[in-house]
Parts: C-alpha cells; structure tokens; sequence
C-alpha cells in the first residue's frame, strides 16, 4: 500500500513525513487525543514520538499515515492513516484521523474519508474497510455512521488509553460490496 498523495476538489492527503512536524504542531494543541484512544500529540516532543512510530509503521508496510491539507482553507488540517492492513484478506482500517478545531464540522471529513474509501475499493480492491472507535466518542461514531459504515459489535474493554482508562471498540465497516450504492447516496455531492 503505497500513495504520494490522494486528492480531490476540496482535500489533499500526503503521504506524512518528518518535516511535517512543523505544519502539524500548531493543530496538535488544539486535539485532544488522548481522551478516547492510545495516542498523544499533547506535546512536541510526543507529536514527534507520534509521527516517528506512524513512519515506522509505514516503512514496514503495516500502516499508510497522511498528513492532511484543506484547499478550501489553504492550510494543514490534520492526520489521517490506513492501519492495520490486511493484505491476504484484503482487509484495513481507516483511523487515526484528528482534525484543527477550524476544520471540525466543514465538511472536509467527508472528503477524506471519500479519497480514502474510493483507493482502498477502487484502486487496491480491498474488500472492506473497518473503523474502531471508542464507544464514548459519539462524535466520531456519528461520523462514521454517516458515511454510511455498519456497527458489526463492540470489543469489550480491549484497549487502554493513555489516561489508563480500559476503553471498548465500536467495531464499524463497510464491504466492498456496499462502495457503489454509497459514491451515489453518501458521496454524491463529492463527485
């Protein structure tokens, strides 16, 4: 799983490096990640520590993180990442996404979660992309479920948060099979 970039009219995903550190700094005071999940951006020297481990994993084939640019704003926006790639099974998760307060509600989710649904079906021919969220984040669960992914079951108390809080998974996905019917409801005003 290799891309440069994933773009459309409104988002633009580039494959994260280093450098981005700078770009992504200002944004990482403004998210609070680790509230629901197991990462922390709360400081430079922990945005640092996560970007080095989202490289490491894309070196070793197991994750592709982005950095994301807002055309709309003309500004960084955040992060966004495939994990978890499943290559035999043609399975892989869509996470890690944290967005700038100014970008939260734009819309501009909806656009990367398109780019990113549309190279795992169409361009890799994955057969299902899956999300797991914290069953407290409802924010994120809504948005998820508004792109049209199914709850398939909750993971009981399988991750701990960096707070040391045992959080359950919402477990969502969307098959291969449902891609179509969503790029022409869900994803409409998109194309």
């Amino acid at each position: 799983m290799k891309a440069k970039s994933l773009q459309n009219s409104r988002a633009k995903l580039l494959s994260l490096e280093q450098h981005h550190y700078r770009d992504l700094l200002p944004l990482s005071r403004q998210v609070d990640l680790y509230k629901y999940g197991s990462s922390d951006i709360s400081t430079p020297k922990k945005l640092r520590s996560y970007l080095h481990e989202a490289i490491l994993l894309k070196e070793a084939g197991n994750a592709l993180p982005f950095i994301i640019f807002d055309k709309k704003y003309n500004a960084f926006a955040g992060c966004t990442r495939f994990g978890h790639i499943d290559k035999k099974n043609k399975v892989v998760h869509i996470g890690w996404t944290w967005l700038g307060e100014n970008f939260r509600g734009s819309g501009l989710n909806q656009h990367i979660k398109y780019l990113m649904l549309q190279y795992a079906f169409e361009k890799l021919n994955y057969q299902k992309v899956e999300f797991r969220i914290d069953e407290r984040n409802i924010v994120s669960r809504k948005a998820v479920e508004k792109i049209g992914a199914t709850l398939e079951g909750i993971l009981r108390s399988n991750v701990i948060t960096k707070t040391g809080f045992r959080r359950n998974s919402c477990c969502y996905g969307i098959v291969r099979s449902e891609w179509a019917g969503l790029k022409e409801t869900t994803f409409k005003d998109i194309l």
